[in-house]
């Protein structure tokens, strides 16, 4: 994979963020609670906010690893808040720090792995 040079703003300490109500679509539906699934895909949303208003023209990333928690359930009707901070920058390969909190406490947390690239090369051949 060619080179990627990442813009000098994607640096530790870079923040994003992201949140939703916990609703019927999002649920898992044998405990009527947010899931798993539903709370890494925030935490990966988190990591785009901070990421990507600062990548240059033509670049996108990818997220490539996602080492989360769930550590407590969050129920319909409750906002669920996701924060991704940057934390290292190797190459053109950026670890986040991710945690949910809902109205009441932190839900999850753990690492998110996401790679810069072009977009000509996220695209599937």
């Amino acid at each position: 994979m060619p080179h990627v040079p990442v813009p000098e703003a994607v640096k530790p300490g870079l923040k994003g963020e992201s949140s939703t109500v916990v609703c019927e679509h999002n649920v898992a539906s044998h405990v009527q609670t947010l899931s798993t699934p539903a709370m890494i895909g925030l935490m990966e949303r988190a990591a785009v906010n901070a990421l990507h208003p600062h990548l240059a023209e033509g670049q996108t990333s990818v997220g490539y690893e996602v080492n989360v928690r769930h550590l407590a359930p969050t129920p319909i009707g409750q906002r669920v808040r996701c924060v991704a901070e940057v934390m290292e920058v190797q190459g053109n390969k950026v670890l986040f720090k991710v945690e949910a909190h809902d109205e009441q406490k932190k839900t999850g947390e753990g690492t998110h792995r996401r790679a810069i690239v072009s977009r000509g090369s996220a695209k599937q051949s």
